[in-house]
């Protein structure tokens, strides 16, 4: 190991190490301020004799005179084991529930290793969350990457905790495991995500690492890499499978951001460095399933969209790099509807691997093709019927109307607590779907009309019949 006491200069965080030789990008660092206390670090750039080095923690003291730097020799490792589960880490991986360290099986790089794309198995099975507006509409799948797009002020870490609360793996007994990586966030949430997942019991079989807004920006760089380490290991070591949640994803790229700056690089959009792209596919591409593993890692990222801008470079590069989206709606959180997820600009790309006959029911894809015409139609006619009257609109027309304000209070709107099966979220498709004529229901085949929704149209006729009998008599 190096050690150098040649520092010449230190910029925020960064410290720069002139004279040094056989050093590499991302090696571990140990430095020794002034008054003997010693702060861990990481290279982040290496020119021809100067070694640019990132602090992990305050750097109060530090000075250029008496202070050293040794270079380990080695990248960021992670200490795993299966004994990880139910514990709580901080963004370095040091325990924050006052517990002892786990002793580790295994040293893992947490860079990891990019997944062989002849090895790739693709992704199937169905992941039931318990939420209908993602089981029925946008369908979560065993080693998918599909991320929620949020915006400031809406409930993204409540369902980020219902999500990890009830996930699993439809009719099979199979270890399933959750990583929840928290980014940048306030002491506040810290508490209400340890707090809940306690609470629940979820904690069992979950792994939280926890970064801090005051913990340094470089921790945000680390926390995801060590959330989606320790996933690979217990899905390809242990079998598991594994769904990793991470929010924020925003506040990881304001760190990349705020470290390029601090390197003085060209910056590309919006001040990002221009290789976001590269970097954040270094981390969502860590899902997937692989041939001859039974383990699979499936990634939830949460995003917070800055301005609730869909096309600002946050959530345009990670929708280019993963595999859908679930977007969080402020109208829908306006008229107090949660989990305020809007159907019409989500998407799963993967969702036809998932669903159907043997993994969910065979009626599911046209049902959910068909509740996305009727709400998708209703919510067209809202804005015409603002303009000429509701009573200038056509019968069919006014059915079209109450079918989308009752999918928006019954099928999109459930409570923070329930935990839907996929049965019973169809079924209550099926329920709605009743309420329009039967010869709008084209995506749909006749036969699962005949097979599922003839006993929900019985009732939804007898309804009509009562409230036309009611309408006749107060006439008279």
């Amino acid at each position: 190991m190096k050690e150098y006491k040649t520092v010449t200069e230190i910029a925020g965080p960064l410290v720069f190490v002139e004279g040094v030789s056989g050093v590499g990008y991302n090696e571990l660092v140990e430095v020794t301020l002034p008054s003997g206390e010693k702060q861990k670090g990481q290279v982040l750039d290496v020119t021809e004799n100067i070694a640019v080095v990132q602090i992990f923690g305050t750097t109060a003291g530090l000075s250029t005179t008496g202070t050293s730097v040794k270079f380990l020799g080695e990248t960021m490792r992670l200490g795993v084991s299966e004994d990880m589960l139910g514990r709580v880490f901080s963004g370095l991986g040091e325990p924050r529930d006052k517990s002892p360290k786990p002793v580790p099986e295994e040293r893992l790089d947490i860079s990891g290793a990019a997944i062989n794309p002849y090895s790739r198995q693709e992704p199937r099975d169905f992941i039931q969350t318990g939420i209908s507006t993602i089981d029925a509409m946008n369908t979560l799948v065993r080693g998918q990457k599909l991320p929620i797009f949020s915006a400031s002020g809406l409930p993204h870490n409540q369902l980020a905790v219902q999500i990890a609360r009830q996930s699993k793996v439809k009719d099979q007994k199979e270890e399933f495991a959750v990583i929840f990586a928290a980014v940048g966030i306030t002491h506040e949430e810290a508490s209400y995500f340890m707090r809940d997942f306690e609470k629940t019991g979820a904690l069992e079989r979950a792994v939280l690492f926890l970064n801090l807004a005051n913990d340094p920006s470089v921790e945000r760089i680390i926390t995801p890499r060590l959330a989606l380490t320790t996933a690979e290991y217990l899905a390809f070591e242990k079998d598991m499978h594994v769904l990793v949640i991470i929010t924020d994803m925003t506040n990881y790229c304001e760190a990349l951001r705020e470290i390029s700056s601090a390197r003085q690089e060209v910056p590309g959009r919006r001040g990002y460095p221009g290789y976001m792209y590269t970097d954040l596919s270094t981390i969502y591409e860590r899902a997937g399933r692989v041939k001859g593993r039974k383990g699979t890692v499936t990634q939830f990222p949460i995003l917070t969209m800055p301005g609730d801008d869909i096309t600002h470079p946050i959530p345009d590069l990670t929708g280019y790099i993963t595999e859908g989206q679930i977007v969080l709606s402020r109208d829908l959180h306006r008229k107090n509807i949660y989990p305020p997820v809007d159907p019409l600009p989500s998407l799963s790309r993967l969702m036809n691997l998932g669903i159907g006959k043997d993994r969910t029911r065979e009626d599911h894809r046209g049902v959910a093709d068909q509740l996305y015409a009727g709400y998708a139609g209703g919510r067209d006619l809202r804005a015409l019927s603002a303009v000429v009257g509701e009573e200038s609109l056509t019968e069919v027309d006014r059915k079209y109307l109450k079918f989308a304000d009752e999918f928006e209070a019954r099928f999109i709107t459930q409570g923070f607590r329930e935990d839907r099966t996929i049965e019973q979220t169809l079924d209550l498709g099926w329920e709605l779907l009743s309420m329009l004529p039967e010869d709008e229901l084209k995506r749909v085949k006749k036969e699962y009309i005949e097979k599922y929704g003839a006993k929900f149209r019985r009732k939804e006729a007898a309804i009509e019949a009562r409230e036309a009998a009611a309408k006749a008599e107060a006439k008279e």
